[in-house]
């Protein structure tokens, strides 16, 4: 399966990013082909909703990054969203990149499922998190594969001493 893991962390290097490289390496393990787009060292701008994409099969008129992420969307089988949790709801450039996904609005999606990686630095704050990955599992009619939480991420790094990265690791090698 061909698996495109996007991470909306601005924080190089941090507990999100950590998060995804785990489960990318363990997802690889078992034989998926992965990319991993780290929003923090790309441009994506938010969509200005002119719909150039709608009559040029997908292609964004604005010339950042978020057109090199749609080609590997439109290779991809599943997409896993990893975020840190800022104030009870994904980070915007997680939220900018889902924006900017309505580039394939009318053109559609090979994607079949999804999944997401979510930290914080408290438990019980990824309800709006989780209502957003339905209603887009809903609504495209992707198989939703599940969501990791993971809470107490302080500090950059604290993914590292986590026990709970180890559901990660277990998650990604399940996938089939």
């Amino acid at each position: 399966m061909n698996i495109l893991v996007v991470t909306g962390s601005p924080r190089k290097g941090g507990n999100t990013e950590i998060m995804a490289e785990v489960f990318a390496e363990s997802a690889r393990a078992v034989g998926h082909e992965v990319i991993l787009k780290k929003l923090s060292s790309l441009k994506v701008n938010p969509c200005i909703a002119c719909k150039y994409c709608f009559e040029h099969n997908g292609v964004c008129v604005q010339k950042d990054d978020m057109n090199d992420i749609l080609k590997e969307l439109d290779r991809s089988d599943m997409l896993v969203l990893a975020s840190p949790i800022y104030w009870f709801d994904v980070s915007a450039q997680t939220k900018c990149f889902i924006d900017r996904m309505y580039a394939f609005g009318k053109k559609g999606f090979q994607i079949r499922s999804i999944a997401m990686l979510l930290n914080s630095g408290a438990d019980n704050v990824y309800a709006a998190a989780e209502a957003q990955l339905k209603a887009i599992s809903s609504y495209l009619k992707w198989e939703m594969k599940g969501i990791i939480k993971i809470p107490d991420m302080t500090e950059k790094g604290s993914m590292l001493g986590s026990l709970h990265l180890q559901k990660v690791r277990d998650f990604a090698g399940r996938l089939k």
